[in-house]
């Protein structure tokens, strides 16, 4: 805002309420709320100029989540909705209110969260449906038809009321209704209502007037105003206990021993579980994979904060969004890697609102095995890296999981963890420091020809690939990077100028924004460096890891290979 206070937050009764967004409209409905309110200097007024978005992101005031992406209102709203939970995490007197509109019920992740929330019985929840029969470029799938969406609505376990959305008083009796599940206001409305030549006309979505009809219609709004008296409405009382989020840190150390093996999968099961010792605002939801994410393991720890979210991907990544909301929670969601790509919509959301949200993708890779292609994760890192306030860990043994699980739950923004399914060996020693950013030299000799970069099952092959190399008399050293995203730049150019400007990266991922990619984005413009890539080329198949893993030219062998090629090449 450009006289740096922003716009204070509409309330309309004393009980504390909260605003959630999804209606494209809605910007200029929330500027008309924060004009009833004393507001500074009329210049944060300039509308998608700078000072006001043309859609509405967490940073205005009286917002949870950002606005304007269709389907994505009605999932953020049910983090803060959940009744079910203890009172430690309970909603307390507020309730909770979204806004959608007609176009965007044809979104399915509209009715993810509607299932979901009749589920749970989240009966401090509102839904306002603003049926004003336009859609954006041609009429709604059912325009006027009111009685088909409050059986829809009542189908999905809500109690579905049909006002006259332009009527104070039928919208007031409707929000005074009390039932014990969610309720559904389904407000039959006309766009430019009492406007000559704009009600419920086409072509008119985003226009502004043009200059020959505004002087009339302002003077049709006028007539309509029948007090110029000002009401203001009263402040919310908070009654929800403080809580303090911040500074999280495991009670102890790992406990692991070098040499065990454990899948890092497992072992982000058991370090969540862990963290949930540690505060009691850690929660974890899944999405009906708790028994392959090792979820579970917390699930069994902390039953009342623990949240199913059932094969709903989209709506799951929506509800972690509203309970990191109003810094209350610190949220972990957890399914198959290759599940969030449903969600990138909602992720990249979760990025420009702003939310701080922990996403723990496993069975990622060829290296999963016989489940085959459908369930391999190989898109994820580039997904996860072009999200702005990304943070993307890739932990290569249970004390590096154990360590990004804390590092995460203290990262502001989009936390990223990916974790595998083979079992591999323990690398680090329990009291290993790990830190954002900060790569680690797993294997080094003064004498290193080439620096090979993996991580996961290829931080694994890259070191079997090292013995294999040493009967040869070729050492390799070799760096395990444990964050893609942001990567460690410094360790990486010094390591390659240590070994004559020869890298190898090795990645169970297809080629394209992997960490391949990210190290020579890395290294760009560095002169005598040079990278060999070797990830996934092409769609994969069934069969056993090892086999894959050959396969694809991404196992000891195929590295081996890559080393032997660039020292013959010089």
């Amino acid at each position: 805002y450009p006289t740096g206070v922003p716009p204070p937050v509409v309330e309309a009764t004393e009980e504390q309420h909260e605003a959630g967004e999804a209606a494209g409209s809605a910007p200029s409905l929330l500027l008309r709320g924060w004009l009833s309110q004393p507001l500074p200097a009329a210049p944060a007024l300039a509308l998608q100029q700078g000072g006001l978005e043309a859609w509405t992101a967490e940073h205005a005031a009286g917002l949870r989540s950002a606005g304007s992406l269709d389907g994505w209102g009605g999932g953020s709203q049910l983090g803060p909705g959940e009744r079910d939970w203890p009172d430690s995490l309970s909603v307390h007197s507020y309730r909770v209110y979204c806004l959608l509109g007609d176009g965007e019920l044809s979104e399915g992740s509209v009715w993810e969260a509607m299932a979901f929330a009749s589920i749970y019985k989240l009966d401090n929840l509102v839904a306002i449906l603003d049926i004003n029969r336009l859609g954006q470029s041609d009429p709604a799938p059912l325009q006027h038809q009111m009685d088909i969406y409050q059986k829809r609505c009542e189908a999905f376990g809500w109690h579905a009321i049909i006002v006259d959305g332009h009527s104070v008083e039928e919208l007031c009796k409707a929000f005074g209704q009390a039932k014990h599940q969610p309720t559904a206001i389904i407000a039959k409305t006309f766009k430019g209502r009492g406007i000559t030549g704009v009600e419920d006309k086409e072509s008119w979505h985003g226009k502004p007037l043009p200059k020959n009809m505004a002087e009339q219609i302002i003077q049709e709004i006028y007539s309509q105003i029948q007090s110029k008296k000002k009401i203001l409405a009263t402040p919310p009382q908070e009654d929800a206990p403080s809580v303090d989020i911040a500074n999280i840190r495991m009670p102890s150390l790992p406990s692991y021993k070098v040499g065990d093996k454990i899948a890092t999968r497992k072992a982000y099961g058991q370090a969540l579980a862990k963290l949930g010792h540690a505060s009691d605002r850690i929660i974890a939801l899944d999405g009906d994979t708790k028994n392959s994410t090792f979820s579970e393991i917390f699930k069994k720890e902390h039953p009342d904060r623990f949240i199913e979210c059932y094969i709903a991907e989209q709506n799951m990544v929506s509800i972690a969004v509203g309970c990191a909301t109003r810094n209350r929670t610190v949220p972990f969601c957890s399914t198959f890697a290759a599940f969030f790509t449903r969600a990138f919509d909602q992720i990249r959301m979760a990025a420009i609102s702003e939310s701080n949200i922990n996403l723990c993708g496993s069975h990622c890779g060829v290296s999963i095995g016989e489940d085959g292609p459908s369930q391999m994760a190989l898109e994820d890192l580039a997904m996860f890296r072009s999200v702005p306030t990304s943070t993307v860990f890739y932990p290569s043994d249970g004390v590096a999981t154990e360590k990004a699980v804390e590092l995460a739950a203290n990262t502001k923004g989009i936390c990223f963890i990916r974790t595998s399914r083979p079992e591999n060996a323990i690398i680090y020693n329990n009291n290993e420091d790990f830190q954002v950013g900060q790569a680690k030299v797993v294997l080094k000799s003064k004498d290193d020809q080439v620096t090979v970069i993996g991580a996961g099952v290829t931080l694994h092959e890259a070191l079997a690939a090292a013995e294999l190399l040493k009967k040869e008399k070729i050492n390799i050293r070799v760096l395990d990077p444990f964050t893609i995203k942001p990567l460690d730049r410094k360790l990486i150019l010094d390591s390659a100028r240590a070994t004559k400007g020869r890298i190898v990266t090795v990645e169970d991922h297809y080629y394209e924004g992997g960490i391949g990619e990210a190290v020579s984005s890395a290294v760009v413009g560095e002169p005598g460096i040079t990278v060999t890539h070797l990830a996934v080329n092409r769609v994969p198949r069934s069969g056993k890891p090892a086999e894959l893993l050959k396969m694809f030219g991404i196992d000891k062998d195929a590295i081996a290979q890559a080393v032997r090629g660039l020292i013959t090449k010089a």
